[in-house]
């Protein structure tokens, strides 16, 4: 049964505005959305447009073709679409540039209002220099004077920060929205699952809804991996692989960086000694500007600096997506398994790195979760801004969750906390070690910062008489998004 449209009620009442804008003023206006492949911007405008039951075009760019070819597509797309009263009325020669297809799309707006959407907008500027300059020029002397709605879509991050950059020519033109996965709570309700499922699926699939439709209802993350470990073409490993390839097309330095931080090197020094080569680690005149790049323009990658009233180091970086960090983890390999005819040794495979694998990647989506609780208001800290973790050099003691008033040197700590992700309830033993781990804090101060747990299988009795005042089970994390 096909997964329907679930979520995104945000992202279709902030469409819904704009389009409101546009019938109430008559001008147009222009949104730029961006987001990773397969977070599903296209299925998100088609099922805007779709309810805005408003006359539209809806132009998707084909990467590598010729400006010629990209014209003559965007005109047959706009013949077929529901925008001319008259197909007639759109040329039947397509003109041979940006600028007269523009003042054709201009020709057979109605009067009413509509909504012209150009996705994989990066993909047109590349085929064609002037592209960008046509945009504006079109915007500014046909378009933003009718009642449009100009939606333009892409998947690169940084082209399409780039494209409205004060430097460029749509610059002050559009609005720009970023659009993000499903949140755990959309992705249960999209599969039907609880919130300790509903977690897995989220860190499995990343909340892409290209990994969610392929997804039966109510099957639990690893049914579904051994499933789909059978099946060497399943999403789970195509979509993963499609934006690893569209991304990183070459096996070039970015590419080793990204694989050594994918299978769980986390330090500078660890990334540098996998991603090098025979004749050595990677030199940090190398890797330092190689992260930087992956890290802020890119965002593939997320870095996480240790948070207390005193700066810290390590940086540890991890893959920002969790179902790209799952690919390269486990079921890269259980790919090349499933190739040979082998989907028992590739779930054997999986199932050997889930728990460690699970456990670590689970983090950054309580300490998210933990986030959206304490702005919400219904939290024993209220005036908790930032959720993080601690560490030292050694690593010796590892505190998962700091809670304080800024980052990334705090001025206060409201909490320590632990998350535990396993089968057994966090007990004593765990609390001790809590409790022995926060001293080493800067700025943890006994009596005044709380301690918090987070556990997938509960507490013991003696953990609830121990002082800790905040205890959460995955219907608490799920929660979060709901509130």
């Amino acid at each position: 049964m096909p997964t329907p449209f679930v979520g995104r009620h945000a992202e279709l009442a902030l469409l819904r505005k704009r389009l409101d804008r546009v019938t109430a003023g008559g001008a147009g206006a222009a949104l730029a959305i961006r987001g990773r492949r397969q977070v599903g911007k296209s299925r998100l405008v088609q099922e805007f447009c779709d309810r805005a039951q408003r006359p539209y075009v809806f132009f998707s760019a084909t990467k590598g073709a010729s400006p010629v070819e990209g014209i003559a597509d965007f005109m047959a797309e706009l013949r077929e679409s529901s925008l001319p009263a008259d197909p007639e009325l759109v040329p039947k020669e397509a003109p041979t540039n940006w600028p007269d297809a523009f003042r054709a799309l201009a020709a057979v707006l109605p009067a009413s209002p509509s909504v012209v959407v150009l996705d994989e907008l990066p993909w047109l500027a590349e085929q064609d220099p002037v592209f960008d300059g046509a945009l504006q020029t079109a915007w500014d002397r046909l378009l933003a004077t009718r009642p449009v709605l100009l939606l333009l879509l892409g998947s690169d991050l940084h082209m399409m920060e780039r494209f409205t950059a004060y430097d460029r020519p749509f610059y002050g033109r559009a609005d720009s929205l970023v659009l993000g996965p499903l949140n755990p709570a959309e992705t249960g309700d999209a599969l039907g699952l609880e919130a300790a499922d509903a977690v897995d699926a989220h860190l499995v699939s990343g909340g892409l809804p290209g990994i969610l439709r392929a997804w039966p209802h109510g099957t639990p993350a690893l049914d579904f991996v051994e499933a789909e470990c059978a099946d060497p073409a399943s999403p789970l490993f195509g979509v993963p692989e499609a934006a690893l390839m569209a991304e990183f097309p070459a096996p070039d330095q970015s590419r080793r960086v990204l694989e050594a931080v994918g299978s769980g090197d986390r330090t500078h020094a660890n990334i540098a000694a996998t991603a090098g080569s025979q004749s050595g680690a990677l030199p940090s005149g190398i890797l330092s500007p190689l992260l930087r790049r992956l890290t802020d323009e890119k965002r593939v990658l997320a870095s996480d600096t240790p948070l207390s009233t005193s700066p810290g180091k390590p940086t540890l970086y991890r893959l920002a997506d969790s179902n790209l960090r799952f690919y390269l983890a486990a079921m890269r390999s259980a790919q090349e398994l499933s190739r040979r005819g082998r989907p028992e040794a590739a779930y054997r495979l999986v199932q050997r790195r889930w728990t460690t694998w699970r456990g670590r990647a689970v983090e950054p989506l309580i300490r998210e979760a933990l986030e959206l609780a304490a702005a919400s208001g219904d939290f024993p800290w209220p005036d908790t801004e930032v959720v993080g973790g601690w560490w030292n050099r050694r690593f010796s003691p590892e505190i998962d969750l700091i809670g304080a008033d800024r980052a990334p040197v705090a001025g206060t700590l409201f909490f320590v906390g632990s998350a535990k992700w396993l089968a057994s309830p966090f007990d004593q033993h765990d609390l001790t070690a809590l409790q022995k781990g926060a001293t080493q804090v800067p700025g943890f101060a006994s009596g005044a910062t709380g301690l918090a747990v987070v556990s997938l299988s509960g507490t013991t009795g003696q953990v609830t008489d121990g002082g800790v005042e905040l205890v959460w089970g995955a219907r608490d994390v799920v929660a979060a998004w709901r509130s």
